[in-house]
């Protein structure tokens, strides 16, 4: 329900999204990764996008070692674009691989993330 309050209460303002508290994407980080570039900024923010639903498909598909390389990679990519809370999951669920209360947490996280992503995008 939290990524569906995100999805409609973000103000359809670009210039505003980094002042947004609480916002699943940290966007002073991803502004210094892109060097200000906005148009780049959302192409890595839809490649994120896309890297977490196939980590997520692969950590859904099972086996521990699969699940944990994954994880990891999802961690990886998620402190890149300032994901913090997708790169927590991930890493939580990377020492744990096997838990699967924590591929829920890693899959609610990537949901908000995501939905944060597309609406950014409209």
């Amino acid at each position: 329900m939290a990524a569906l309050k995100i999805v409609f209460d973000i103000p359809d303002h670009p210039g505003s999204y980094a002042s947004i508290e609480g916002a699943p994407i940290d966007f002073a980080h991803i502004e210094r990764q892109t060097m200000g570039d906005k148009g780049l900024e959302m192409e890595v923010l839809q490649l994120f996008a896309r890297q977490a639903r196939q980590a997520m498909a692969e950590i859904a598909g099972g086996e521990a070692d699969a699940c944990r390389e994954a994880a990891h990679r999802l961690k990886g990519a998620a402190l890149t674009v300032g994901a913090a809370h997708v790169a927590d999951a991930a890493a939580a669920l990377e020492g744990q691989p096997t838990d699967t209360g924590l591929r829920g947490a890693v899959g609610a996280a990537v949901l908000e993330t995501e939905l944060f992503i597309l609406k950014l995008c409209r």
